[in-house]
């Protein structure tokens, strides 16, 4: 995708679409995807190997949880919080309340990592998705 050119109202962009757990690619920056999504409940335990994992949440709750050399821990992001998710980290996003996040990701990198458990029906397992 190349980035578009014109104004790219993010509500906008959030609004056209209900799935949750099923991000749309909203603009590009050099070799990365700006994605928007709305999460909600569980996602599941992934890794990205080679990338680190961007997320601003824009309005709700994230929760991940992250399996780290020292142990599990949960960090909390409510509206307005960003964090990265380190490569190799295995982690487990969790919305408890409708939540509407922003990622950045290089341009193909799959929503379930390069390693994952099992992929629940309401996780897309895809490299995001064009607005329509």
């Amino acid at each position: 995708m190349s980035a578009p050119t014109e104004p790219v109202s993010l509500s906008a962009a959030l609004a056209s679409f209900s799935q949750r757990w099923s991000p749309r690619i909203v603009t590009a920056v050099n070799d990365y995807d700006v994605r928007v999504a709305k999460v909600e409940g569980e996602h599941l335990w992934h890794v990205h190997d080679h990338t680190d994992e961007f997320f601003l949440v824009l309005d709700g709750e994230l929760h991940i949880a992250l399996r780290e050399a020292a142990g599990e821990r949960t960090v909390v992001l409510p509206t307005g919080s960003v964090f990265t998710v380190p490569r190799g980290t295995e982690h487990k996003p969790y919305a408890p309340v409708p939540t509407e996040i922003l990622l950045l990701e290089p341009t193909g990198t799959s929503t379930v990592g390069d390693r994952h458990e099992e992929v629940p029906d309401h996780v897309d397992a895809t490299t995001g998705q064009a607005l329509r």
